[in-house]
């Protein structure tokens, strides 16, 4: 059940978000340096997103969502990031969603904090997403927009939430992996397969 909060506890929680999110950021830099975060799910990436998965859940329990008004922008960012990350745990995903709708429609989080998610989860179920913000790599090894649905519609949809044109962000999602050295696969379909395993067996599928 959620509760109220003093400012000073969620100043508390706001710099423990900051921190697991840098934290992820820093793992995640040293694995692409080594090269080795290319290589399936990394036992060392999924131990940070699972223990910041977990704590993010008794936050959630015991203060509800981290909005902008308890939490503050970096705060809320922060707690999407972790949220966006915890790509082993379909029920806290599924269950963020519903509250990050809830604060997007209050104007306490961007537009663009439910959709990414809502994407996130509708790729992992086998679904075609809705505004194109999930990408991996294709079987001719490019960096493209995985499934999406209504495809001719979708800049319309993007442009209602904050997000620029799908031809402009796979441009800049391309360059991104090339100026961090990510690389497609070397085997495609065993990663395919590797990726329909996994998803079944944290339960995004059946």
């Amino acid at each position: 059940m959620a509760t109220g909060r003093s400012s000073a506890d969620w100043d508390v929680i706001r710099r423990e978000l900051l921190a697991m999110a840098e934290e992820d950021g820093r793992v995640r830099a040293a694995l692409t340096a080594d090269g080795t975060l290319f290589e399936g799910y990394h036992p060392r990436m999924r131990a940070v997103h699972d223990g910041h998965a977990a704590r993010l859940t008794r936050i959630l329990d015991e203060h509800g969502w981290p909005d902008r008004s308890k939490a503050g922008p970096d705060g809320a960012e922060a707690a999407w990031l972790i949220v966006q990350h915890a790509i082993a745990h379909p029920a806290l995903q599924r269950r963020a969603l519903g509250e990050l709708m809830k604060a997007a429609d209050r104007g306490e989080v961007p537009r663009w904090h439910p959709v990414m998610l809502e994407d996130r989860i509708r790729m992992f179920e086998g679904r075609p997403q809705r505004y194109g913000t999930q990408f991996d790599w294709d079987a001719d090894g490019r960096l493209s927009p995985v499934s999406i649905e209504d495809r001719a519609d979708v800049d319309q949809r993007r442009k209602s939430v904050g997000l620029r044109p799908l031809d402009e962000e796979i441009e800049a999602q391309r360059r991104a992996a090339a100026q961090a050295n990510e690389r497609p696969p070397a085997d495609w379909e065993k990663r395919q397969r590797e990726m329909q395993a996994w998803l079944r067996a944290v339960g995004w599928r059946t």
